[in-house]
């Protein structure tokens, strides 16, 4: 189980955002980069810019973990609203999340199978019976935009080859970051997952830790 000491803060280093190289993303490129300015505060700096008014320490930073760990995979650590990304140097890039409300979040160890930029958004059919004032309005889906649920970019979570409806994703409402508040996923300030989801590949591994397990220090 990891532990408080496999998190140590040290400083932050910026993503690097690789081109797009596939048919479909280059036919898309230009409305993307148009919507990824949009959910981009001016002159940004991961380190240092909160317009959103959240906590400072939900902001990215580079931190040390063990060495024992997978790189690529993800962690999160539903306690202290944590997300890791692990690299190969033994560190890692920590950001603030909020998880799902109430019994709605779901820990566990999954795959991610499939990743998107600017995914259409459809509320799952227990979306749409616990919650049909909210939901059944969307039941036709919602195209991909800057006020979509999942935002700019969503990582696919899977059991197997079974699709669990849980993503991990961007949000238009990042005020929420930090708090429980979704109906199952994990959510990520637009420009936070931006930046990282290009490092993120497809077969990686996102271990989701109980609400009540302590990984990290809330620092």
């Amino acid at each position: 189980m990891l532990t408080r000491r496999h998190f140590v803060v040290t400083s932050f280093a910026l993503f690097s955002q690789p081109i797009a190289n596939t048919a479909t993303a280059a036919a898309s490129s230009s409305q993307w980069a148009a919507w990824d300015a949009q959910v981009t505060p001016p002159d940004y700096d991961p380190a240092t810019s909160n317009p959103w008014g959240f906590h400072p320490r939900f902001l990215p930073q580079r931190v040390e973990t063990s060495r024992s760990l997978v790189p690529g995979d993800i962690h999160v650590d539903a306690v202290a609203r944590y997300l890791y990304y692990i690299e190969a140097d033994g560190t890692a890039l920590r950001f603030g999340v909020a998880i799902a409300r109430g019994n709605l979040y779901e820990p566990g160890i999954y795959s991610i199978r499939r990743k998107a930029k600017w995914p259409r958004w459809t509320p799952t059919a227990d979306m749409i019976r616990r919650d049909p004032q909210d939901y059944a309005q969307f039941a036709d889906g919602v195209p991909g935009g800057p006020a979509n649920p999942l935002g700019a970019r969503a990582f696919y979570l899977f059991e197997g080859g079974r699709d669990t409806y849980l993503r991990i994703h961007g949000t238009p409402y990042p005020r929420s970051i930090g708090g429980r508040a979704s109906s199952g996923c994990v959510r990520m300030v637009m420009p936070h997952i931006i930046g990282l989801y290009d490092q993120v590949s497809a077969g990686a591994t996102a271990h989701l830790y109980p609400a009540e397990q302590y990984v990290t220090a809330g620092s």
